[in-house]
């Protein structure tokens, strides 16, 4: 069982080097990077990696463009800001050596937020697909939120997967700006109709889930900020696409 490592970039000097450096269990590392102004790509390749330059097509393209630029089939993909701990490299180390059972594995996302690890908000384990044999599965999504569609036995690993997310609310605010315009521009293509109501009351639930039902107030401060951010994006895709519909 040999894997090849992928991770779509741009802009990711932040964070490359981590999401490289925990990879240790695979025998090839792809970045195809989508045209980065400053030292993604420098870093990827010292740090061994082989770096593919491609024009942006949207994420589930790009990771499959990644996946078929590997020399192995089965697939370990990585967004830049992520990387695996320590358990879930051994546990990646112990599957090569047994071999496979299944056509792809889901694992469980531990993401940090301004700092703090976060167990609850509905944000953990959130498990994902992550490691996959291509030819059994393939990323699909055309907007946002994409994910990996297995036609085949899914198992399932222990360890987690490290996902650092914002340091701050500055940056939760922008990465969410970019979000709700893809989200919105979803509705729009699937010609949802979005109510006034929807507007008043899916954000207004969206928070009590998120703190109250999810036990976000377990993550203290950050989880209140979660919930109530959990809530603007809810309200801003509903409002971009409302403004969309009516240009």
């Amino acid at each position: 069982m040999k894997i090849t490592a992928t991770i779509i970039t741009l802009n990711e000097e932040r964070n490359i080097a981590r999401s490289i450096e925990s990879l240790r269990c695979c025998d090839e590392i792809v970045v195809v990077d989508s045209g980065s102004n400053d030292r993604t790509v420098e870093l990827a390749a010292n740090l061994g990696a082989r770096v593919v330059e491609s024009p942006w097509h949207g994420y589930a393209p790009q990771k499959n463009y990644a996946a078929d630029r590997a020399e192995n089939d089965w697939i370990l993909s990585l967004d830049a800001d992520e990387a695996l701990s320590e358990s879930l490299e051994g546990e990646i180390w112990t599957l090569k050596k047994k071999g496979p059972s299944c056509d792809a594995y889901t694992v469980p996302r531990l993401a940090q937020y301004m700092g703090r690890w976060i167990l609850h908000s509905g944000w953990y384990p959130d498990r994902k697909v992550r490691l996959y044999h291509r030819g059994k599965a393939k990323w699909v999504g055309d907007f946002v939120h994409e994910s990996v569609e297995v036609h085949g036995r899914v198992g399932h690993l222990d360890a987690n997967l490290l996902h650092y997310t914002c340091d701050s609310l500055s940056e939760h605010l922008r990465t969410m700006d970019r979000y709700t315009t893809l989200a919105a521009e979803e509705l729009v293509f699937r010609k949802q109709k979005i109510y006034t109501r929807n507007m008043i009351l899916d954000p207004t639930w969206t928070f009590v889930k998120t703190y109250f039902l999810q036990r976000g107030f377990q993550d203290g401060l950050e989880g209140l900020t979660i919930a109530y951010m959990a809530a603007l994006y809810t309200f801003l895709k509903y409002a971009k696409a409302r403004n969309m519909s009516s240009i």
